[in-house]
């Protein structure tokens, strides 16, 4: 018979998941040891044991957690029943807040899923394409046309080429944040999504 989670089980899954994740994105996935990861929860090793079964089933989780988070914000987003604009609005606001505190989740999202089995990096990454497609939606209920020319999804890859890649350049404590960034994507996306044209055929 399985043991009985704590009431505080997931509370403290959720804080080693954020530890590890944060090891991983600095140390590296292949570098870091569960020794380390023990070390950077403030755990024993027995413990972070009873929580995950090995450093693969860690990085399992830390991936899966994310893009479940990811659509757990677009289907908040969907259940508001806004008009197009300001649904696409809303998105990229809601992506950039949440982007602000899992930077080292998107690191090892985008540079160690490939370390997931088959099975596993499959799901993680129909998962992803689900958040892409709600974006291309999102994007085709703006402009219909787009979609009709194929350049829905496309424009969805570049408006996440803004949002996802902050991480990459946007430091904590400076002058910019993601909270105050978030409105300059929306500005620059809409400015530009106007002058779109599709292809001629």
């Amino acid at each position: 018979m399985a043991r009985p989670r704590s009431a505080g089980f997931e509370g403290q899954r959720e804080q080693i998941l954020a530890a590890a994740a944060q090891l991983f994105a600095t140390r590296g996935y292949t570098a870091a040891t569960m020794n380390e990861v023990a070390a950077a929860c403030g755990v024993s090793k027995a413990t972070l044991y009873h929580y995950v079964s090995d450093k693969h089933g860690l990085l399992a989780l830390i991936t899966r957690s994310h893009v479940e988070r990811l659509q757990a914000l677009v289907e908040a987003v969907q259940a508001q029943g806004l008009p197009p604009q300001a649904h696409l609005q809303a998105l990229i606001q809601r992506f950039m807040q949440a982007y602000a505190s899992a930077e080292h989740e998107h690191r090892v999202l985008t540079e160690d899923v490939k370390f997931l089995g088959d099975t596993e990096r499959a799901a993680v990454l129909a998962a992803q394409r689900r958040v892409v497609a709600a974006f291309a939606q999102a994007v085709a209920a703006c402009r219909p046309e787009l979609q009709a020319a194929g350049l829905h999804t496309p424009l969805a890859m570049l408006l996440f080429g803004m949002i996802n890649w902050t991480f990459t350049w946007l430091k904590a404590g400076g002058a910019l944040s993601h909270e105050t960034l978030a409105p300059v994507v929306t500005a620059l996306f809409f400015g530009g999504l106007p002058a779109v044209t599709p292809p001629a055929r």
